[in-house]
């Protein structure tokens, strides 16, 4: 697992998402490193302030979740968070919409039912959150980027102009290389198949006891990170590949129909002057046929003599 820093937790909580998956992982990141717990909260609350509205919940989803997780490890967080979320809570009032306000209320009353935190705290929380209660107006909605599959990348490349195409040879070796891809490591995803549910899954964590089974399952887990952090790279490097790859199709099967059109047109081209040499054809011995036979006119020349040569023409009258 790697070290703690301010600046990389300050890039973890830029590449935080929504999801679960991103939340607790980086929950157990940060309960690993308690012992930096000031430290934690201090750039929790600072960058807060500056995440967009959207965002907001996010970054209180990811204080409950450590919060609540790491108090069978000690109570540093409890205590640390403790001191901003007075401040935290009033910052989002101001900027949140109705439908936040209503998830972070909630978020309270899961905190004063489970006795995260003291009655009197976390009214004093509702104050801080419910002293602006003014309706804020929604904010205006960005378009989400809608995410593409390969096969919806594709089918817009086809509105574009193609480029070259590759040479048959290039493409035929990008295709082979692609059995070499990530998704084909069999190897690999059985060793991923094989990790234990421990490091995926928190709600595991309360049925280790002891120190050996907690530095054990430490152990798996930076293997597993390690694992699974060279296996996105390559999956996201073949994601890459085939997307070149597809360009390479597309362009090359362009390519090919243009050449099928040139050569469909050459052969109607050829066909018609194919035809009109056959007429022709037709046309001279249909002709030839109409003409007399020579063979069944009569002899004219029968009974005389023959007509002098050349030579009989020039002959002397020594030579006769």
């Amino acid at each position: 697992m790697t070290s703690f820093s301010e600046s990389n937790f300050a890039k973890k909580l830029d590449d935080l998402n929504n999801s679960q998956q991103s939340i607790q992982t980086l929950s157990l990141w940060l309960i690993h490193h308690r012992r930096h717990s000031k430290a934690i909260v201090d750039i929790w609350v600072k960058s807060l302030q500056k995440a967009k509205p959207e965002k907001k919940l996010t970054y209180f989803y990811l204080a409950n979740d450590v919060i609540q997780n790491s108090r069978k490890k000690g109570p540093e967080f409890n205590r640390d968070f403790r001191t901003v979320l007075p401040k935290a809570y009033r910052i989002a009032a101001n900027e949140v919409d109705i439908k936040t306000r209503g998830s972070m209320g909630r978020m309270l009353g899961i905190w004063k039912e489970r006795n995260i935190f003291d009655a009197e705290f976390v009214n004093k929380l509702k104050k801080c959150f419910v002293a602006d209660s003014s309706p804020k107006p929604e904010p205006v909605r960005k378009k989400k980027k809608v995410e593409l599959t390969l096969r919806e990348e594709i089918e817009k490349e086809r509105n574009h102009v193609a480029g070259d195409p590759p040479e048959a040879e290039d493409l035929v070796k990008a295709l082979q290389d692609l059995d070499n891809s990530a998704s084909c490591d069999a190897a690999v995803r059985e060793r991923i198949a094989a990790l234990p549910p421990e490091v995926s899954d928190v709600s595991l964590l309360d049925k280790i006891k002891d120190k050996d089974a907690v530095n054990e399952l430490m152990a798996t887990v930076d293997e597993a990170c390690l694992l699974l952090g060279d296996y996105n790279g390559r999956l996201a490097a073949e994601l890459d590949e085939r997307k070149r790859v597809a360009k390479m199709l597309f362009d090359y099967i362009v390519a090919q129909k243009e050449s099928l059109n040139v050569a469909q047109n050459r052969l109607m081209e050829h066909k018609q002057k194919l035809e009109k040499v056959a007429g022709v054809r037709n046309e001279l011995k249909s002709h030839i046929q109409s003409l007399p036979d020579l063979s069944l006119l009569p002899d004219v020349t029968g009974g005389l003599a023959p007509l002098p040569s050349a030579g009989d023409l020039f002959a002397t009258e020594k030579d006769q």
